[in-house]
């Protein structure tokens, strides 16, 4: 499927042959410009950064690399080509084609699921906007905008969809992802974590780990849709995800090794001795580390979901990798395990599969991240560091669901809340973690040079030298 770059929006969807649609969209386009100088990243508007762009949809070679100025940046509607003769993998639609068209019957549902998805591309855009002003160096600087860029395409992605096949209620909706501000007291984005601040690089690279992670499953969840333009579109979003989770994760494994490099050089390990260096110790990064983890479990909602069940149960929306499980496929005679609070104790026990999809996306997510931390822990211990970073317990600090009136401790401890509030700075970043940590936050805009708490790349973006200027500020 070519992109069609010559048209007013970038497409492979044929929008030229939908002069109805295309005329809504570029309507909306403005707008979403105008959104983009008013809450994009700050300053930025002159720049010439080394991005890439998506030329292609084929996996092998779809990007191409040059530099290209913010606003000029040329957001897109990307979907993978339809599979041939593609048929629904799960709930009562198993079987069937899948749908090219929305069923009536389904369409508020659907509608409410993209608006959410859509809501938060533009949330974390907002979130960061201002740590341009901070970066550690031009790559991270460079990977920032790249991030932002492709959360705004990805917002498109989504209005394409409610244009395409919601009308004027979907014209609507598109209209309302504009609107919404993150942390605005009245017209926050929909879910709380992309409410929360976003003020330093260390927050950035743990929400790219850990709040991006959760993207992935969402989008491979809606990949199973058996509505086939959101699964073509998500797919697509998947391959652009890859590289936000990258920079998340290098992101703080390089954080590490400078840490690391510290405590060896100069044999010091209290957290005070280790800051007076320059870098984050370590006791602050599990503390970030905690808070992040536990906030982005909440995203995926309560443990047992009446909605997750419909969802399921009408080909909404699937599990993560869905045709890799070894099961029926419908779930209503299938149980899960499920760990509850039963007011003291946490208590193991098992519950209808059909109703703890959440739970089990959000477990698979905890597979991948307890995955992403083990490489982190290899960083320590090549550095000779004993110490590891951990992933708190999945009841701790939660807000949403069985555990949001529970005490828990890390380490997975039912505590009376007196217990828990007078321990937990121990658990959570501290006025004194986060002044530290912007004290840290000095730009650095010279080719090839980091900032002190953050070691250089093993390589470059598309393999370029170590001191290659991946913005230009004009």
């Amino acid at each position: 499927m070519a992109i069609d770059y010559s048209s007013t929006i970038p497409n492979n969807v044929d929008l030229a042959s939908n002069k109805q649609l295309q005329r809504a969209l570029e309507h909306w386009q403005p707008g979403y410009l105008a959104w983009w100088r008013e809450m994009g990243p700050v300053d930025s508007t002159p720049w010439d950064v080394y991005l890439r762009t998506a030329v292609s949809v084929d996996p092998k070679g779809w990007a191409h690399f040059d530099y290209v100025k913010m606003p000029d940046y040329r957001w897109g509607i990307f979907l993978t080509p339809p599979e041939p003769d593609r048929k629904v993998g799960f709930g009562k639609h198993r079987g069937e084609p899948v749908w090219n068209e929305v069923p009536g019957e389904y369409r508020s549902t659907l509608r409410r699921i993209i608006v959410t998805q859509g809501d938060t591309e533009p949330a974390s855009v907002e979130q960061q906007r201002h740590l341009g002003r901070t970066a550690p160096s031009l790559y991270d600087l460079r990977n920032l905008l790249q991030v932002n860029v492709e959360e705004g395409r990805h917002l498109w992605a989504m209005v394409y969809l409610l244009h395409a096949y919601f009308g004027r209620d979907g014209r609507e909706e598109g209209d309302e992802l504009l609107a919404r501000r993150s942390g605005d007291e009245d017209k926050p984005r929909i879910l709380g974590a992309f409410n929360e601040r976003t003020p330093d690089w260390l927050s950035f690279f743990m929400f790219t780990f850990l709040t991006d992670r959760d993207g992935k499953y969402q989008l491979a969840a809606l990949a199973e849709s058996a509505f086939d333009p959101l699964a073509r579109s998500t797919r697509f979003m998947l391959t652009e995800e890859a590289h936000h989770l990258f920079v998340g994760e290098s992101g703080i494994a390089r954080i590490l090794q400078r840490t690391a490099e510290i405590m060896k050089q100069h044999n010091v390990e209290a957290p005070d001795q280790v800051r007076r260096h320059g870098v984050i110790d370590l006791d602050t990064l599990q503390r970030y580390l905690n808070f992040h983890f536990s906030v982005t479990l909440d995203l995926y909602g309560s443990e047992v979901s009446s909605n997750a069940s419909t969802f399921y149960r009408e080909g909404l929306k699937g599990r993560f990798e869905e045709d890799k499980i070894d099961d029926d496929h419908e779930l209503s005679t299938r149980d899960y395990p499920l760990l509850t609070f039963d007011g003291a104790r946490l208590v193991e026990g098992r519950e209808n599969a059909l109703m703890t999809l959440n739970e089990r996306l959000r477990d698979d997510y905890i597979v991948d991240c307890q995955a992403g931390v083990d490489r982190w822990n290899k960083v320590l211990a090549r550095a000779g560091i004993a110490r590891a970073l951990t992933l708190p317990h999945k009841a701790f600090h939660r807000k949403i669901g069985v555990f949001s009136k529970a005490f828990v401790s890390p380490t997975g401890e039912v505590l009376s809340e007196a217990a828990w509030r007078a321990r937990e700075a121990e658990w959570l970043p501290t006025k004194e973690d986060e002044a530290h940590v912007q004290s840290l936050m000095g730009r650095v805009i010279e080719p090839g040079k980091y900032a002190s708490y953050i070691a250089p790349p093993l390589r470059g973006v598309n393999n370029m030298a170590p001191d290659f200027a991946y913005v230009r500020f004009n």
